[in-house]
């Protein structure tokens, strides 16, 4: 038993799958409705059905066979048969070869054709269009150490194959797969950003969306997948071994990985989608049916898993205990997570599956991320998981964005975000924040784009720029076309400079899309997800190195700054101690914020000056000038103390803060000496 798992406890011994055993492979498969599975034998390429068995009905919808013989390595698919009914939720069609959704391992990437879709009896035999699953020799576990990444740490979204494709260090061969994430140019620039975890946007195997290829696109995002645990060959090669040594790499650097994984929906998408894996074994089953017949839609994506299926349950849970035992991952964000809690068409932070998740002794103290919001009903669970869930926050993201555009009135809403955002999380008793503070994802303009585009511009998707949210938060600070403009760079430079700061100047965790710290571009797309090219690919070498040395430096300053990590709600009052508040908020004249200047249309100025900077009880001050004007600001003198910048050759408050600007000073103790100047004027 690998250490950290409870003696007993078997992390990963799934009942169904094709598991190689000592003299051949057990194959199971689950379906309540089917009147026939076999398992369709290929030969080592992958292109000739070899044999098809019957599968052994064992009871409790389990089919299974043990076949001798056979080792790991092994291609095979599943195929099905009964009632061929669509309306009523059944799709069995033995013309149609399945993927094992417990598959670990699948011999290609999947590809969208027509005749995947086809009906029973207008269609011909699908096994050479679709992957066909690898029967695993699952590796011996890794220990499951405990989780790096602690909430207050900085977690850096990044989509595995972009990020690399045009990194001028990485090996072409190597370029946009996991494994180029532990090469070591990306480890040096991950440190030098403090980054606690990255966050792999889904690497397991995916689809492209139907609509796709005759416009020439491709998914770039990967958040249509078909099965749960193969990881796509496209962006690992080297399949979970190469995530596992990535995983270990990354560790040692101490950076840990977080997986984005999609459990709400898949590939097979609505009535006219392809029949790729769960929709042949039992589709009325593994999907939520409406009323009337059709397939729930709380995606918008055509489909809805059913997570409030035992079955379904089962299956991913033993997904996360899979990552964690054979890759040694540090946590997981749930996409669209309300669809994992929802339970007789209502959210239930205490529904089985979540419950069982915060339960399960090798996945409960992982780090858990909820995006809290999909598009069904009762859709929007913003501060309602419970931890240790933490939560995408996107009222900081807006907030953020309306403070810096320049809307009126948002001091107030700004101070509440970067303390933490308590109006939200602080429910039952709860004394910390469970906020992902975040500016820009990977849904959504970059965080360049925000402060270059008033509008969207996706016309390269092939829709005539009507998907995507068309409320993006956004302001064009110049003429758009004019980047040779002096003035309007710099606009740009100083709006981008103020909004990174502003994130690593929030109370907890915060987020920060990969390539945002060096200006990326989507050229105001915000919904990049079928431009796998240069629109989304991160330009390396025309990155904006004075803007990437500025985050350098913020990262710097937010891992000297303890109170910045913090995720405990700020009250105003002196932590036990101390003889200073934990949090003041002031005006540029060093003056606490009365009610009216809290409430004044036209403020755009603030100060949060926090407690507990160091050891020696030193305060943190983020002085903010949201104004176009500059301004003369001034802090609370303390006797024995003063305030210098909180990074050597920064800015500081002894002239005019220019408009548009975020400044970090640090209050130090005096010196003997810098006390005789203090006292000679």
């Amino acid at each position: 038993m690998p250490p950290g798992i409870p003696a007993g406890y078997r992390p990963y011994q799934p009942r169904f799958g094709g598991i190689a055993r000592q003299g051949g492979i057990r194959f199971a498969a689950w379906s309540s409705a089917a009147s026939r599975l076999w398992v369709s034998i290929f030969d080592e390429q992958g292109n000739r059905e070899i044999e098809r068995l019957d599968l052994m009905r064992e009871g409790e919808g389990v089919h299974a066979l043990f076949v001798a013989g056979l080792a790991a390595g092994t291609r095979y698919g599943f195929r099905a048969d009964g009632d061929y009914a669509p309306e009523q939720g059944l799709w069995f069609d033995p013309d149609k070869l399945l993927v094992d959704p417990y598959a670990v391992e699948i011999d290609r990437s999947y590809a969208y054709d027509d005749r995947l879709a086809a009906r029973r009896g207008e269609g011909t035999d699908t096994a050479p269009l679709v992957p066909k699953a690898i029967a695993a020799d699952l590796p011996k576990p890794v220990p499951v150490l405990p989780p790096l990444f602690q909430p207050g740490g900085l977690i850096y979204e990044v989509p595995v194959r972009a990020f690399t494709m045009l990194h001028p260090d990485i090996p072409k061969r190597q370029r946009g797969t996991i494994a180029a994430l532990a090469h070591p140019a990306i480890v040096e620039h991950l440190k030098k950003l403090g980054v606690g975890a990255v966050e792999l946007m889904p690497v397991t195997a995916s689809i492209d969306e139907r609509h796709l290829p005759p416009l020439g696109l491709r998914n770039a995002w990967g958040y249509n997948p078909v099965t749960f645990m193969a990881i796509d060959p496209r962006l690992a090669p080297g399949g979970l071994k190469e995530l596992r040594q990535t995983v270990a790499t990354l560790r040692e650097a101490g950076i840990g990985v977080i997986l984005d994984l999609v459990f709400n929906h898949t590939g097979e998408s609505d009535r006219l989608g392809p029949t790729l894996s769960m929709r042949g074994l039992d589709s009325s089953a593994y999907y939520q049916y409406a009323p009337d017949g059709r397939l729930a839609n709380d995606t918008g994506t055509g489909n809805t898993v059913a997570c409030d299926h035992p079955i379904v349950q089962g299956m991913i849970l033993d997904t996360l205990r899979h990552f964690v035992c054979h890759a040694g991952v540090d946590g997981f964000r749930f996409d669209l997570a309300p669809i994992l809690g929802r339970v007789e068409g209502r959210f239930d932070a205490a529904a089985p599956l979540l419950k069982a998740i915060r339960g399960d002794p090798v996945v409960g103290d992982r780090v858990l991320i909820a995006e809290p919001w999909d598009v069904g009903p009762d859709a929007y669970q913003l501060g309602n998981f419970l931890p240790p869930f933490l939560e995408w926050n996107d009222k900081y993201r807006d907030d953020v964005r309306r403070f810096w555009r320049g809307d009126r009135g948002m001091v107030g809403a700004l101070a509440t975000r970067l303390a933490g955002s308590s109006d939200v999380f602080a429910k039952a008793g709860q004394g910390a924040s469970r906020s992902v503070n975040f500016i820009a994802a990977h849904d959504g303009m970059t965080l360049a784009d925000i402060v270059a585009y008033e509008h969207k511009h996706n016309e390269a998707n092939g829709e005539h720029n009507r998907d995507g949210h068309n409320e993006n938060l956004s302001w064009n600070n110049g003429v758009e076309g004019e980047a040779g403009d002096a003035a309007v760079a710099k606009a740009r430079l100083d709006d981008r400079r103020a909004l990174l700061a502003t994130l690593f100047a929030s109370r907890g965790t915060i987020m920060l899309a990969a390539g945002d710290e060096f200006g990326r571009t989507q050229n105001g797309n915000n919904n990049a997800y079928a431009q796998d090219n240069e629109i989304t690919w991160l330009d390396w070498t025309g990155r904006d190195q004075a803007l990437e040395q500025c985050t350098f430096l913020l990262a710097a300053m937010r891992r000297s700054a303890p109170a910045l990590s913090d995720t405990r709600f700020l009250t105003g009052q002196p932590p036990a101690g101390s003889e200073i508040s934990d949090v003041a908020w002031l005006s540029e004249t060093g003056e606490p914020l009365d009610e009216t200047a809290w409430h004044h249309p036209e403020r755009h100025r603030l100060v949060m000056m926090l407690g507990g900077a160091d050891d020696e009880d030193c305060r943190l001050a983020a002085v903010i000038n949201g104004d176009r004007r500059k301004c003369m600001f001034t802090l609370p003198a303390r006797e024995g103390f003063f305030w210098s910048p909180a990074t050597a050759g920064a800015a500081d408050i002894s002239q005019p803060v220019p408009g548009r600007t975020v400044i970090f000073m640090v209050e130090r103790k005096m010196g003997r000496a810098h006390a005789e100047e203090n006292r000679n004027g």
